[in-house]
């Protein structure tokens, strides 16, 4: 019973290290708009 008491313990702490991860990655970094060009072909453009 401990081993299965430490293992569920480790499996809580990797999920509020990831938790914390993606809570910190939403609200503390900031994207950096740039402009987007996409080369559409010609050949989609003229339906045959």
């Amino acid at each position: 019973m401990p081993s299965l008491v430490r293992f569920l313990i480790a499996l809580v702490v990797l999920a509020v290290i990831g938790v914390a991860a993606m809570y910190a990655l939403a609200n503390f970094v900031e994207p950096k708009p740039r402009e987007m060009t996409i080369r559409v072909p010609q050949e989609r453009l003229d339906p045959k």
